[in-house]
């Protein structure tokens, strides 16, 4: 290799290396360096590699050394650190929208910002193997045409399936396309969905993003809010209980206070609570009555009360006398 190319490329091989042999507890020697750029077929002086550790530090990398028997230099810190990069491991594994594929390919990049040592560390804790995941290989080119037709103010056009017994794709209206106004991408209950816009109702919608095929960006402007209309999406998802429509209705409803940490982790630790005896306490918040809203008061038991208004507490018990007839 010519000297003038070698040396370009010294640098960045000695980067490399810092980048995925070192970290706080995994360090290099200058003979180890030497070594390995003879791996690379570059030849080095100890007096060039002191320059260019020094470069690079003058470039932003956060390089140390530490004495043991000899100097040795490693990585100190990174864009990331290994317990964010468990959380974002964590949270890969945990999505189900994900496939195994796909997640195994997440995590394989997670892993490539720490040390290959630190690396190791993580991968004994991936388990995706045994997770409910996702079945539709499109959902990253979904979300990434949903992003474009948000950002360029664009309708969208989709088909939407549910699955059959067979595990195979069923397509709602006999396979016609859908056009929606998009607005935001939302997740909730381990699925992503989109949130659109229809202005003929002045109402807002969601779709579920892994159920959505052949996604086509329209040439046509999305619908544009009422002047009245208020969009916030936190709002929208908290009061849509795992993505069910319903009736928008403002609810009175009393707990056991033992159940404190429940209704802070659904309504947000913004709710306003209310006192009501040593035992209990009470909210009023605006929910989408629904199976799904009352399925989550209903798996509290006697713990949980719905109290106004009355024709939302008579649907609830006519919800539960229907399930009472199976059995």
């Amino acid at each position: 290799m010519a000297k003038n190319g070698s040396h370009k490329l010294k640098i960045l091989y000695l980067m490399k290396m810092f980048l995925e042999q070192t970290d706080e507890e995994h360090s290099i020697g200058i003979a180890d360096i030497i070594r390995e750029l003879e791996n690379y077929g570059i030849s080095a002086e100890r007096k060039s590699i002191y320059a260019d550790i020094d470069t690079l530090k003058v470039f932003g990398l956060d390089i140390s050394k530490k004495k043991s028997k000899s100097t040795e230099y490693y990585l100190a810190s990174r864009e990331f650190e290994l317990p964010e990069l468990k959380l974002l491991v964590d949270a890969v594994q945990c999505s189900k929208f994900v496939t195994h594929k796909k997640s195994n390919e997440l995590i394989k990049k997670i892993e490539s910002l720490t040390s290959k040592k630190q690396a190791m560390t993580l991968q004994r804790q991936v388990y995706v193997a045994n997770r409910a995941k996702s079945i539709n290989e499109n959902i990253y080119y979904n979300v990434d045409k949903l992003h474009q037709a948000i950002a360029d103010n664009r309708k969208v056009s989709f088909q939407y399936f549910d699955y059959n017994l067979d595990k195979e794709k069923v397509f709602r209206k006999d396979g016609e396309r859908y056009v929606i106004s998009p607005y935001s991408l939302s997740w909730d209950d381990e699925n992503y969905y989109v949130i659109a816009y229809y202005k003929k109702h002045d109402n807002f919608v969601h779709y579920r993003v892994d159920r959505m095929s052949s996604i086509e960006l329209m040439d046509d402007m999305r619908d544009l809010l009422n002047e009245d209309t208020v969009f916030n999406v936190a709002e929208y998802a908290k009061q849509t209980f795992n993505m069910f429509n319903g009736v928008d209705e403002v609810v009175w409803l009393e707990f056991d206070n033992d159940l404190v940490n429940q209704v802070l982790d659904r309504f947000g630790a913004d709710i306003s609570i209310q006192k009501e005896t040593e035992e209990t306490f009470s909210i009023r918040t605006r929910v989408k009555v629904s199976s799904t809203f009352f399925s989550w008061v209903a798996q509290y038991g006697k713990k949980a009360r719905i109290m106004q208004p009355q024709h939302v507490r008579d649907e609830f018990t006519d919800f539960l006398a229907e399930i009472l007839k199976q059995y």
